[in-house]
Protein backbone atom coordinates (compact mmCIF):
# COMPACT_ATOMS: atom_id res chain seq x y z
CA UNK A 1 0.00 0.00 0.00
CA UNK A 2 1.34 3.81 -0.79
CA UNK A 3 1.66 6.36 1.91
CA UNK A 4 -0.31 8.47 0.36
CA UNK A 5 -2.95 5.44 0.83
CA UNK A 6 -2.27 4.97 4.00
CA UNK A 7 -2.64 8.65 4.83
CA UNK A 8 -6.24 8.55 3.61
CA UNK A 9 -7.29 5.03 4.53
CA UNK A 10 -8.27 5.31 8.54
CA UNK A 11 -11.73 4.29 7.78
CA UNK A 12 -10.30 0.74 6.97
CA UNK A 13 -7.20 0.39 9.47
CA UNK A 14 -5.90 1.47 12.41
CA UNK A 15 -3.66 4.40 13.04
CA UNK A 16 0.27 3.59 13.18
CA UNK A 17 1.67 4.95 16.54
CA UNK A 18 3.20 7.86 14.73
CA UNK A 19 -0.71 8.69 13.08
CA UNK A 20 -1.87 8.43 16.92
CA UNK A 21 1.25 10.67 18.51
CA UNK A 22 0.67 12.88 16.04
CA UNK A 23 -3.37 13.53 16.59
CA UNK A 24 -2.96 13.86 20.00
CA UNK A 25 -0.34 17.02 19.75
CA UNK A 26 -2.53 18.19 16.80
CA UNK A 27 -5.54 17.60 19.05
CA UNK A 28 -4.14 19.50 21.77
CA UNK A 29 -2.65 22.70 19.67
CA UNK A 30 -6.05 22.99 18.32
CA UNK A 31 -7.74 23.00 21.52
CA UNK A 32 -5.50 25.31 23.08
CA UNK A 33 -5.38 27.38 19.88
CA UNK A 34 -9.52 27.85 19.69
CA UNK A 35 -9.90 27.91 23.61
CA UNK A 36 -7.31 31.26 23.34
CA UNK A 37 -9.64 32.24 20.19
CA UNK A 38 -12.97 32.48 21.30
CA UNK A 39 -13.86 29.03 20.25
CA UNK A 40 -12.59 30.03 16.91
CA UNK A 41 -9.65 28.28 15.09
CA UNK A 42 -7.36 30.80 13.05
CA UNK A 43 -5.25 29.95 10.42
CA UNK A 44 -3.60 31.25 7.19
CA UNK A 45 -4.79 30.34 3.59
CA UNK A 46 -2.10 30.02 1.11
CA UNK A 47 -2.41 33.91 0.62
CA UNK A 48 -1.22 34.29 3.76
CA UNK A 49 -4.93 35.83 5.12
CA UNK A 50 -6.16 34.83 8.42
CA UNK A 51 -8.71 32.43 8.16
CA UNK A 52 -11.29 31.23 10.92
CA UNK A 53 -12.55 27.81 11.52
CA UNK A 54 -15.67 28.23 13.26
CA UNK A 55 -16.27 26.59 17.10
CA UNK A 56 -18.55 23.39 15.78
CA UNK A 57 -15.90 23.01 13.08
CA UNK A 58 -12.95 23.00 15.76
CA UNK A 59 -14.99 20.74 17.68
CA UNK A 60 -15.74 18.15 14.67
CA UNK A 61 -11.78 18.11 14.30
CA UNK A 62 -10.79 17.54 17.76
CA UNK A 63 -13.63 14.93 17.99
CA UNK A 64 -11.92 13.10 15.22
CA UNK A 65 -8.27 13.80 16.09
CA UNK A 66 -9.26 12.91 19.16
CA UNK A 67 -11.09 8.98 18.27
CA UNK A 68 -7.09 8.02 15.78
CA UNK A 69 -5.55 9.51 19.58
CA UNK A 70 -7.24 6.07 21.04
CA UNK A 71 -6.02 4.17 17.86
CA UNK A 72 -9.75 3.88 16.45
CA UNK A 73 -10.45 3.91 12.65
CA UNK A 74 -12.37 6.95 11.47
CA UNK A 75 -14.67 7.46 8.75
CA UNK A 76 -16.55 11.02 7.79
CA UNK A 77 -20.33 10.06 6.21
CA UNK A 78 -22.23 12.92 4.91
CA UNK A 79 -25.66 13.12 6.43
CA UNK A 80 -26.92 12.30 3.61
CA UNK A 81 -25.10 9.50 2.10
CA UNK A 82 -26.43 5.96 1.89
CA UNK A 83 -24.37 3.18 3.78
CA UNK A 84 -24.07 -0.21 2.76
CA UNK A 85 -25.50 -3.00 4.97
CA UNK A 86 -21.22 -4.04 6.45
CA UNK A 87 -21.04 -0.15 6.50
CA UNK A 88 -24.50 0.42 9.22
CA UNK A 89 -22.68 -2.76 10.90
CA UNK A 90 -19.59 -1.24 11.45
CA UNK A 91 -21.19 1.68 12.69
CA UNK A 92 -23.40 0.14 14.95
CA UNK A 93 -20.62 -2.39 16.29
CA UNK A 94 -23.14 -5.59 15.21
CA UNK A 95 -22.38 -7.92 12.15
CA UNK A 96 -23.47 -7.51 8.46
CA UNK A 97 -25.86 -10.49 9.55
CA UNK A 98 -28.06 -8.91 12.05
CA UNK A 99 -28.43 -5.82 10.10
CA UNK A 100 -29.69 -7.74 7.40
CA UNK A 101 -32.15 -8.87 9.42
CA UNK A 102 -33.36 -5.65 10.74
CA UNK A 103 -33.69 -4.79 7.64
CA UNK A 104 -35.58 -8.13 6.80
CA UNK A 105 -38.01 -7.40 9.67
CA UNK A 106 -38.54 -4.21 8.73
CA UNK A 107 -36.95 -2.23 12.05
CA UNK A 108 -34.94 0.18 9.69
CA UNK A 109 -35.74 1.41 6.47
CA UNK A 110 -33.61 1.10 3.44
CA UNK A 111 -33.38 1.45 -0.25
CA UNK A 112 -32.70 -1.61 -2.69
CA UNK A 113 -30.20 -0.13 -5.43
CA UNK A 114 -29.81 -2.97 -8.02
CA UNK A 115 -29.59 -6.07 -5.91
CA UNK A 116 -28.02 -4.15 -3.20
CA UNK A 117 -29.52 -2.85 0.04
CA UNK A 118 -28.61 0.78 1.19
CA UNK A 119 -29.29 2.74 4.12
CA UNK A 120 -29.90 6.20 4.85
CA UNK A 121 -27.30 7.62 7.11
CA UNK A 122 -30.55 9.43 8.80
CA UNK A 123 -32.38 5.91 9.11
CA UNK A 124 -29.54 4.64 10.86
CA UNK A 125 -28.85 7.19 13.43
CA UNK A 126 -32.66 6.82 13.94
CA UNK A 127 -32.86 3.11 14.60
CA UNK A 128 -29.89 4.23 17.11
CA UNK A 129 -31.33 6.71 19.12
CA UNK A 130 -34.70 4.47 19.59
CA UNK A 131 -32.53 1.19 20.22
CA UNK A 132 -29.93 3.53 22.63
CA UNK A 133 -33.12 4.78 24.10
CA UNK A 134 -34.78 1.56 24.84
CA UNK A 135 -31.59 0.26 26.47
CA UNK A 136 -31.75 3.31 29.30
CA UNK A 137 -35.20 2.21 29.74
CA UNK A 138 -34.56 -1.02 30.18
CA UNK A 139 -31.21 -0.12 32.54
CA UNK A 140 -33.52 2.22 34.32
CA UNK A 141 -36.12 -0.64 34.99
CA UNK A 142 -33.64 -2.72 36.24
CA UNK A 143 -32.16 -0.50 38.71
CA UNK A 144 -35.27 -0.12 39.82
CA UNK A 145 -36.56 -3.24 40.64
CA UNK A 146 -32.87 -3.45 42.14
CA UNK A 147 -33.71 -0.58 44.73
CA UNK A 148 -37.13 -1.97 45.54
CA UNK A 149 -35.42 -5.41 46.57
CA UNK A 150 -32.91 -3.37 48.72
CA UNK A 151 -35.90 -1.77 50.53
CA UNK A 152 -37.71 -5.41 51.32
Amino acid sequence: MSEAAEVIDLGQRLPTEAEIKSAAEAAEAIARACEKNSGQLPFLDEAGQQVHLSPALCELVIDVLGHVTKGEMVTVVATGALLSTQQAADMLNVSRPFVSRLLKADEMNFIQVGTHRRIKLEDLMEYKRKRDQGRREAIDEIVGIGQELEEN
